[in-house]
């Protein structure tokens, strides 16, 4: 077996893992589902229903907008109430179609299975992942029939699977993992035919030694090869995971195709699994609910659409207040106000915080004890960055990389001035890239 390397930097925030234990549970059918058009990174998908039409489940409501795009289908069988919009994650309105059960679920005819899928062309299963709308699961929600699509001369000899769920209070994957450790794997032998890759590996930290010796397993006689990697945050990110399998860099502004590698999430290959073999569309995820105000917290498989609040309830709602509200983990995820937004494709857990978890406290100025520095996985200097965000020289923050920052949150974690130093490089890197768009529509006009 191969040796597994240490990324740089990385901390050890509490794993708080309350619903590891618990069972995925299917939701209930709701009376209502509000259904993004953007739920993933590219252009909104496009319409193709209109008010008061009947729809299935798993019939096709809105198709690509542009290449980086991705298909949205109906989780229910129903009627198109309205073309209206909905509160999104960021706090923005998204346009979306309110669909109104009829109680009855029924579905469309799945797309037929490609059940000789060992064989069949790598192409006709790239539409297939096309076909079912299916994005990125694991947080960012890029179309993955475009990640599954690399440019011509980037040759790619690797697959990763990321089973590593470093952010706490999450284990939607853990129990993807233990429920379905089959399905994962035909998933991931599907994607490496696609990207006609060499060796496949999978990454579980060694904190889940019950998925660990699953996958094992199950694994034994197929050309995947499970892998246990030490407990340490932020283990699941991109490049550091391939630097741990691999040992190979990912350059500055490049991505893991660079280095011949592609990295999928375990929710994303077991999506790809039921698209090819089940003709299913993307419509639904398993997601966390999980915190201590939270009266049973859980992993649910929740349909595309259906309300925070109503994920809320499954879990038995809350036994006290909750101060803060998260849409994904306490490092990586966004606060909300509101539980009037629809769980998308890359939901991946809803935390609940108390007011006991969270700490009061007023930002100072920097002592320079480099804590940061030595935390960042991505080797920037947080320090020096905030800096010059502080004094806004954003053309300096960019000589200095900002743009490589994950936003893990490793910074501010470490920080004893308690300074909100990802907010810093989130606008330093919103003024960068707004700035670099401006420079390239002047070329072009």
């Amino acid at each position: 077996m191969s040796k597994i390397f240490r990324f740089y930097g990385g901390i050890h925030p509490q794993d708080a893992k309350l619903a590891s234990h618990r069972p995925i549970l299917a939701a209930p059918l709701l009376e209502k589902y509000t259904v993004p058009l953007q739920m993933h990174i590219g252009a909104p998908a496009k319409s193709l229903v209109q008010k008061g039409q009947k729809v299935l489940r798993g019939q096709l409501l809105a198709e690509p907008g542009s290449y980086v795009s991705a298909a949205i289908h109906s989780p229910v069988s129903g009627v198109i109430k309205e073309q209206s919009s909905c509160l999104s994650v960021s706090g923005t309105q998204w346009p979306a179609l309110i669909i109104e059960s009829d109680g009855e679920d029924q579905s469309q005819e799945p797309m037929p299975a490609i059940s000789d899928w060992q064989e069949a062309d790598p192409a006709l299963l790239l539409k297939r992942v096309a076909e079912a709308g299916i994005v990125g699961k694991g947080g960012a929600a890029f179309p993955t029939h475009v990640k599954l699509a690399p440019p011509e001369g980037k040759s790619i000899d690797t697959l990763i699977i990321n089973g590593v769920e470093c952010e706490p209070g999450l284990s939607a994957d853990h129990r993807l993992m233990l429920e379905k450790p089959e399905e994962i794997i035909t998933g991931a032998l599907i994607v490496a035919r696609i990207l006609k890759a060499k060796n496949i590996y999978l990454g579980i930290e060694n904190n889940k030694p019950d998925a660990l010796k699953l996958m094992r397993d199950k694994a034994a006689h197929s050309a995947l090869q499970p892998r246990g990697l030490k407990v340490r945050y932020p283990q699941g990110a991109e490049k550091q995971l391939v630097y741990a399998l691999t040992k190979r860099k990912v350059p500055s502004g490049g991505l893991p195709m660079d280095v011949g590698c592609v990295v999928q999430n375990v929710a994303t290959v077991y999506a790809i699994y039921e698209a090819v073999l089940k003709g299913k569309p993307l419509y639904e995820r398993v997601t966390t609910v999980t915190g201590d105000p939270v009266v049973n917290p859980g992993n649910f498989l929740l349909r595309i659409g259906s309300s925070y609040a109503d994920a809320l309830q499954l879990a038995g709602g809350l036994k006290e207040e909750a101060a803060k509200i998260i849409s994904g983990g306490p490092m990586m995820g966004i606060a909300v106000y509101s539980l009037d937004i629809p769980v998308t494709k890359n939901c991946s857990g809803l935390m609940f915080l108390s007011s006991s978890q969270l700490s009061q406290f007023q930002s100072k100025a920097c002592i320079r004890c480099a804590r940061c520095n030595d935390a960042c996985p991505m080797q920037l200097m947080p320090s020096i960055l905030s800096t010059q965000i502080e004094n806004e020289r954003f053309e300096l923050a960019e000589t200095w990389n900002v743009l490589d920052c994950i936003e893990c949150g490793c910074c501010a974690y470490v920080c004893p001035a308690k300074r909100p130093l990802v907010q810093h490089m989130r606008r330093a890197k919103t003024e960068v890239i707004a700035k670099r768009q401006s420079e390239a529509a002047k070329k072009t006009s």
